[in-house]
């Protein structure tokens, strides 16, 4: 992480002109009543990065100069207490950030109140108009998305979560709410973080997108070169370049996609090696557990004979078989005696 941060060293005295430069084009656009309504814009970097990344990502940005003023409106979502009203649960929080020396919240709302008084779509509309920032007890965050809407994260206000069991709760808050976040999303090359406003000095809008960029460069999770470009920009400006990564950086996505592959290409003929590996002793194995085994005589099966015995031996000497009729006599197919009678006698007459 350390390399990636000395990587990217901006140019401080650029940095400041360019900030210097947006000032003064703010100046000439403002008009009167703008100026009487002590109104500023919001100035943010746009970061441009080499590739898309492969998983989203939220970072939290700790800021040296904070970037809200005692007047916005900064709303508390918190949890349910056991065995009281939201009502009662609205006045213990309240109590407990006011002992605590938290000054920056202007409302608490409990889950409960939540769900039924901001059920409709005009009340979460309403909700979050109302308000500039929203914080969240870290024990309820993930409760939240299916109550608020999309509007919330459309409107980059989504809830941040904040420890209220927290010894240095009134620190926390602070930072948290002085600080600013930046969503990195998987869909785009481009994000956006805002990091001061047009009433600071430019001595402190610099240092604040100084720390920006170092801390979003060392909590990135994007491998190789990581930046592109950065600009500066307001709400109603053009975009300032402070920073343009060198050219040097395509020599070296292209040899961290030639390793990527060269990696890829190892682990595919590893697994083939180990694959065949694998065959072969399965195959030795099942021709040694072959050899081992005695191979069985075939020993053949004699029918037994369906002849009728004729003769059976005893021990007086040759006896007959049995009649296969069980001792009937066999029908004569001639007919008889009386039929050889009738024969003869037709013969002679015949004669």
């Amino acid at each position: 992480m350390a390399d990636k941060s000395e990587e990217l060293a901006l140019d401080r005295v650029q940095v400041k002109k360019a900030v210097q430069a947006l000032l003064a084009f703010l100046k000439t656009k403002s008009t009167p009543d703008f100026l009487l309504l002590d109104e500023s814009q919001h100035l943010s970097l746009l970061f441009t990065l080499w590739k898309i990344p492969k998983q989203a990502q939220t970072i939290r940005i700790p800021l040296p100069h904070g970037i809200r003023t005692d007047t916005d409106e900064v709303c508390l979502f918190t949890r349910d207490e056991p065995n009281m009203t939201p009502d009662q649960t609205q006045r213990f929080y309240k109590k407990l950030l006011a002992e605590r020396g938290v000054k920056n919240v202007t409302e608490v709302i409990p889950y409960k109140m939540l769900k039924t008084e901001y059920k409709p779509f005009e009340a979460k509309r309403r909700l979050l108009g109302n308000f500039d920032m929203f914080l969240s007890d870290d024990r309820v965050r993930r409760l939240l998305s299916s109550h608020i809407g999309k509007h919330f994260y459309e409107r980059k206000k989504e809830p941040l979560s904040v420890n209220l069991r927290s010894k240095k709760l009134a620190l926390d808050i602070q930072r948290t709410i002085q600080g600013t976040t930046i969503s990195i999303s998987k869909k785009g090359c481009c994000c956006m973080a805002r990091v001061a406003h047009s009433g600071m000095a430019a001595d402190e809008i610099a240092e604040n997108i100084d720390s920006a960029v170092s801390t979003i460069v060392t909590k990135l999770r994007v491998k190789g070169p990581l930046i592109k470009i950065i600009h500066l920009k307001s709400q109603s400006s053009v975009a300032l370049p402070i920073y343009t990564s060198n050219m040097n950086h395509l020599t070296l996505l292209e040899e961290t996609k030639k390793q990527a592959r060269t990696a890829m290409d190892a682990k595919k003929t590893a697994s083939k090696q180990k694959s065949a590996k694998k065959e072969q002793k399965s195959t030795e194995k099942n021709t040694g557990a072959e050899v081992e085994e005695e191979i069985p005589q075939l020993v053949p099966i004699v029918p037994p004979s369906k002849k009728a015995k004729l003769e059976k031996q005893t021990k007086k000497g040759l006896e007959k078989a049995p009649n296969p009729t069980g001792g009937k006599k066999a029908p004569n197919p001639t007919g008889g005696k009386k039929a050889m009678r009738r024969k003869s006698r037709r013969t002679k007459k015949a004669a």
